[in-house]
């Protein structure tokens, strides 16, 4: 079986509890997601299926929507809800303050990697250091957020702030760092209480599986060529296809990054842009 699988990842899974699943169900260890989600975390995980699995790097490049709740008053371990409590203190912001606040993260921003993350420093993964009560320098990398507003009423109880925000990212960004970001800007702490992922890439929940279907084998594929529609596609003649098949470089005549070839109407190969050629990326 070769294909996309599109997953609605129910809360207190990890995503390798769902990849075993998948591939339990389908019969192969080829398997693999495109993009963690904490088990506190529900929505869409991209699972590569067999020879997929070649566009696991591609597809986890692509950029993430998100709905999270946020609750300010509150500082944890892990930076969400489930973690720790370090401290915990009672906020005073207005509505106000909280959308100007939220207006002014979008764009580019060097953001610090959570401790409790896999990132490896030194060939060990952070939460390695975490559990062990070990020092480490974390990280940071530069991120951007291309949108970012709040979707809820603000509530006011026991001296917390709850609010949800709906939010559009690049590759790499860690929600509950953002939300520690914007409880910093707000001269409070904060902690990330609920997130659901709404989309990655072209991917949204309309094409999702849910456990239950996975289980069941009542499962929902998307081809590889589907996978990849967003992409500049050519149907290219047999003799360009001999010498995409073995690899060749090609000029460039198309002005895209990728671009997805195609000969009597079956892909071949994925090139990149590479100065004024193209060469492989990926042989499908």
């Amino acid at each position: 079986m070769n294909g996309i699988l599109i997953v609605d990842k129910p809360k207190d899974y990890t995503s390798r509890d769902v990849v075993n699943i998948v591939s339990k169900v389908v019969g192969t260890k080829k398997v693999g997601h495109t993009g963690t989600l904490d088990p506190i975390a529900t929505g869409i995980l991209v699972i590569c299926i067999g020879s997929a699995t070649k566009l696991v790097e591609l597809l986890t490049s692509k950029e993430k929507e998100y709905i999270a709740e946020i609750t300010l008053g509150i500082e944890t371990d892990t930076l969400d809800i489930t973690g720790n409590i370090l401290k915990e203190e009672k906020v005073n912001v207005s509505v106000d303050e909280i959308d100007k606040t939220l207006e002014s993260m979008i764009g580019f921003y060097d953001q610090e990697v959570p401790i409790y993350s896999a990132v490896k420093i030194n060939g060990r993964k952070l939460y390695e250091y975490a559990r062990n009560n070990e020092e480490v320098i974390l990280p940071k990398r530069k991120v951007e957020i291309k949108e970012l507003e709040r979707i809820s009423d603000v509530i006011y109880k026991d001296n917390k702030v709850i609010f949800s925000i709906k939010t559009t990212v690049s590759k790499g960004t860690y929600i509950r760092s953002l939300i520690k970001d914007i409880s910093l800007k707000l001269n409070t702490i904060g902690v990330m209480s609920e997130l659901r992922r709404t989309k990655q890439g072209i991917f949204n929940l309309n094409s999702s599986n849910t456990i239950d279907d996975i289980k069941n084998n009542n499962i929902k594929l998307l081809s590889i060529e589907d996978a990849l529609k967003d992409i500049y596609t050519v149907e290219i003649s047999d003799e360009l296809a001999f010498k995409i098949k073995n690899g060749v470089q090609i000029k460039d005549y198309y002005n895209k990054d990728l671009v997805l070839f195609k000969n009597n109407n079956n892909i071949i190969a994925l090139y990149q842009k590479d100065g004024d050629i193209l060469k492989v990326y990926k042989m499908l």
